[in-house]
């Protein structure tokens, strides 16, 4: 029996550069019928949703595509507040853009303010394994690696033009961000504790 849709946005910040994750939302709702290898960055932000079911229940998504390009950066609070699961996907042929991911999930948790920093939800991707295998720069490994040193992160090797675990990836996405809401809004029923000593120490975050 499916309950109510709820909605839930998980929010992802893109690395300088990167093709835009609005690819991967757009063959995911299939709003597009073929791929666009000319893809434009999107400016400011994309907004899109899909109703899916996780397990018996009907979620309505919204899954915002915010702008990998640093002068929208001053943007992020305004789209990031209220995330329940952020995803980050940088390019496996692009050292670069793998290396802007913890810059990218600090920002994102400065930008949010989540609860509870540490256990927030994270996904990674690495996008584009469809390109040449001699042009890659990032080893599954490495990816790995960095994943689990961040809290063990759920990580998926995607491919937007060849649709190469997409739907695998927003199944993991659409738990993750629901589990997260329901934590939200239970601890929502109590007030919050007076701080007396505040610890300002942010720990990383995995794939």
């Amino acid at each position: 029996m499916c309950e109510r849709p709820r909605s839930m946005p998980p929010h992802r910040p893109t690395p300088p550069r990167l093709a835009s994750w609005s690819v991967l939302i757009r063959l995911f709702f299939q709003v597009k019928k073929k791929f666009s290898a000319s893809y434009k960055a999107t400016i400011g932000a994309d907004f899109l949703t899909r109703e899916v079911m996780v397990d018996d229940r009907q979620v309505t998504m919204q899954l915002w595509d915010t702008a990998g390009q640093e002068r929208f950066q001053s943007l992020g609070v305004a789209f990031y507040r209220g995330a329940d699961c952020c995803v980050l996907v940088y390019d496996v042929n692009n050292a670069k853009s793998f290396e802007a991911l913890d810059s990218w999930r600090d920002e994102f948790l400065i930008q949010a303010s989540p609860r509870d920093p540490p256990n927030f939800p994270f996904v990674v991707l690495g996008n584009k394994i469809d390109v040449e295998e001699n042009k890659r720069v990032i080893s599954n490994k490495r990816a790995m690696t960095f994943c689990q040193s961040k809290g063990d992160i759920p990580y998926f090797e995607t491919s937007a033009k060849e649709a190469i675990n997409i739907d695998q990836a927003f199944e993991v996405i659409a738990r993750n961000a629901l589990a997260q809401e329901e934590s939200e809004e239970f601890s929502g029923d109590f007030d919050d504790p007076i701080n007396i000593h505040i610890d300002n120490d942010r720990d990383g975050c995995s794939c």
